[in-house]
């Protein structure tokens, strides 16, 4: 007899797989049972709505219980790939019914066999055809599920291979599963058991099932970084933070050739109170995130934070997400404070090893004042003679990790970070529960309104022209595509419309991929130098590209979000958004807030061919709000909380050290949130160590998606 699985067990014990299916599984991070278990969908196919083939749709898949009616016939191709064909139907019809490259249907489909296929409709050449569909054998009076799981996958291990795993994983580990919410928390917030929410996670049972099961994985998701957040806040070190002296700031407000606005100078007083006046005269270690829409002057702010550090005998470190940022930045303040004496030094990733060896030199012996670099400042060489503050820019483009290994270097240091995405007032204190925030509103004097379009693929024609003539007047011009390559990001629908339930639609049809559109731009603007920027490529590639276009060698430049984090570029113009409905407003006026930097008129268009009215309402908001703390506080109301959690945007919760938000950022329930971040501020309070019995399993969860050297539980 088998001994049953547990979820400690390796996946190499499940049957049929070897040494190779383990290391496949493993590049998923798929290790244990467990793993497999907590392995969710990506999406769920909706195959239970089955249609007469006279009622095909042509425009999205469907479900169809078909009869083979012919033989399979095969046949080579150009290039060696085959083509497998034959007929079937019902009671209402009959279809064609293709596969490429799978010989092996020949031996599937028989004539009088029976299946539920779920496909796309195509009609060719006066007949309808179904392509590579998806099938099951159908037999009368045993039901197929209506939910079928899709898995990431890999080309050599398909989601099919996956769900069958999972099947025997769940057979064997579910009735294992405790749940570490305690049973009064989940009654009095209506959640299903965790059990119950992993099964139907995997195989929903109903659309309800399914729902409630995602909320409930969600709920689990924000409550637990809720507490996370919570005890970091509490345990902030009162009164033995490093105490800077009394600064005069006037020398380097004086060599600025502007006058701060009233929110850069309550920012920077905010600073100046943390590290300097102190709660009655003691000194906390300085935990403060200045947030603010691009180009509304953080960088000076943090710049006078390092001024007061080095003013005070303390060194300064600013670390950023990419080399070019991190030349600009040094470049700036070099100039600026190197006319008041203070020292700053380049750390690069590129840094060539004889001059890393002469900057870590200078950091030990205290020579160096301030060091601006990338993640290679939290290098093991790093060593500081008396660093007192640290401060990460583009905050969200590092774990907490990243920013606590920069810190370590010295006991109390204080730190400061600044994030250009504006978070709604009701999400702020609960998002940012270990630091304190100070707001800059105000845009500086002179800066000129970027105008605002929405337009849909009509206008295609006169978007290039526009193009041309900005080109022509001496500007430039991003296009910010929503993928990378041709397929990414047409997911299924993780749930669909009619189920609500609080989940967002994650499906759309004919995205702008910013390779193939760059191809295409080229050919309609051959005379204009096009460039093309994405996450996929090396750090160097993006550098010189990034370089090419703040050069104004470039002259278009088409990426996918990348750009969020970027040089300031004065000569662009124009910012053009393809697909924009897929992006939250709050993503896209950052975007849009990476024009209009210099004297250039400046303008940004919205590319949607959605008809939906909610849709059209969001984006005609960008056309009339220009302030982002209130286009934050809309995208809330009108796109729900999810947004600013979600993996594939820029935001604050990136910041997060082992979270994922894998359900959380599809939520789109603010009740779920409030009610998720209330549970654990109220878990926190009543019980600061998780050490009641009713919390021990808790405790365990926390500990195990919380990397221990970020957030310590005793």
């Amino acid at each position: 007899m088998l001994n049953r699985l547990t979820k400690d067990t390796s996946v190499a014990e499940l049957p049929g797989v070897g040494k190779a299916r383990k290391e496949k599984l493993e590049k998923l991070g798929i290790f244990t049972v467990g793993d497999l278990v907590f392995y969710f969908p990506r999406a769920h196919e909706m195959r239970g709505n089955v249609l007469p083939l006279s009622h095909f749709s042509l425009d999205c898949p469907a479900s169809y219980i078909i009869t083979v009616s012919s033989s399979v016939s095969t046949a080579k191709i150009k290039q060696g790939l085959t083509i497998s064909k034959f007929r079937a139907f019902d009671d209402s019809g009959n279809i064609e019914i293709v596969f490429f490259n799978s010989p092996y249907v020949k031996d599937v489909f028989h004539i009088g066999d029976r299946f539920r296929i779920y496909g796309k409709v195509t009609a060719s050449k006066n007949k309808l055809q179904i392509a590579n569909p998806k099938y099951e054998p159908y037999l009368e009076g045993v039901a197929l599920p209506d939910y079928i799981p899709i898995y990431h996958s890999t080309d050599s291990l398909s989601s099919k291979q996956i769900e069958k795993l999972v099947t025997v994983a769940l057979n064997d580990v579910l009735p294992d599963i405790i749940d570490y919410i305690p049973d009064n928390l989940r009654i009095e917030n209506n959640l299903p058991t965790l059990s119950y929410a992993i099964k139907n996670a995997h195989f929903p049972e109903s659309a309800d099932a399914l729902s409630r099961s995602l909320l409930r994985l969600a709920f689990d998701e924000i409550m637990l970084f809720g507490i996370g957040i919570s005890l970091s806040s509490m345990r902030k070190n009162e009164g033995n933070g490093i105490k800077f002296k009394k600064t005069s700031l006037e020398p380097l407000t004086s060599l600025l050739p502007y006058e701060l606005t009233p929110s850069q100078k309550a920012a920077v007083n905010d600073i100046y109170k943390d590290t300097v006046l102190g709660n009655n005269g003691l000194i906390s270690p300085m935990a403060r995130i200045l947030v603010g829409d691009v180009g509304t002057g953080k960088t000076i702010c943090a710049v006078m934070a390092m001024y007061i550090a080095v003013q005070s005998g303390y060194q300064a470190a600013l670390m950023v997400p990419t080399e070019i940022l991190a030349r600009q930045h040094y470049s700036d303040i070099k100039e600026l404070l190197g006319t008041l004496g203070i020292k700053t030094e380049l750390l690069l990733g590129s840094t060539a090893k004889k001059e890393k060896t002469r900057i870590y030199s200078s950091l030990k012996s205290g020579e160096c004042d301030i060091v601006i670099g990338t993640h290679a400042l939290i290098s093991d060489n790093v060593d500081f003679s008396r660093l007192g503050l640290v401060v990460t820019d583009e905050q969200h483009r590092f774990g907490v990790n990243q920013r606590s290994l920069l810190k370590s270097k010295t006991e109390n240091v204080h730190m400061l970070v600044m994030s250009a995405t504006p978070i709604p007032r009701t999400l702020a204190l609960s998002m940012y529960g270990d630091l304190d925030v100070s707001r800059i509103t105000d845009m500086p004097k002179g800066r000129m309104r970027v105008d605002t379009f929405v337009v849909d693929e009509s206008y295609r024609k006169r978007l290039n022209d526009f193009i041309r003539r900005q080109v022509e007047t001496g500007g430039q011009c991003y296009i910010v595509c929503p993928s990378i390559e041709p397929g990414e990001n047409n997911e299924e629908l993780y749930i669909t419309d009619s189920i609500g339930g609080g989940f967002v639609n994650v499906n759309s049809l004919n995205l702008k991929n910013a390779v193939e559109y760059a191809e295409e731009l080229k050919s309609a603007l051959p005379d204009i130098k096009i460039d093309v920027l994405h996450g996929k490529m090396k750090v160097q590639e993006k550098d010189e590209v990034m370089a090419g276009f703040s050069s104004g060698e470039t002259k278009v430049l088409v990426s996918t979000t990348v750009i969020e984090v970027g040089v300031n570029v004065p000569n662009a113009s124009l910012m053009i958004v393809e697909n924009a409905e897929r992006f939250g407003l709050s993503q896209l006026h950052q975007l849009r807030g990476r024009v209009g930097r210099g004297t250039r008129k400046s303008f940004c268009v919205l590319v949607s061919d959605m008809k939906s009215e909610k849709s059209r309402d969001r984006l005609e908001t960008m056309k009339t709000t220009y302030d982002g703390f209130e286009i934050a506080e809309k995208d809330l109301l009108m796109r729900g909380p999810g947004d600013f959690f979600s993996q594939n945007n820029s935001n604050i919760l990136r910041q997060s050290g082992g979270f994922e938000f894998k359900f959380a950022s599809k939520c789109d329930s603010t009740d779920l949130f409030e009610k998720a971040f209330n549970a654990a501020k109220t878990i926190v309070s009543k019980d600061p160590t998780l050490s009641s019995p009713d919390h021990k399993l808790l405790h365990k969860e926390i500990e195990k998606r919380i990397r221990i050297n970020t957030i310590t539980i005793s």
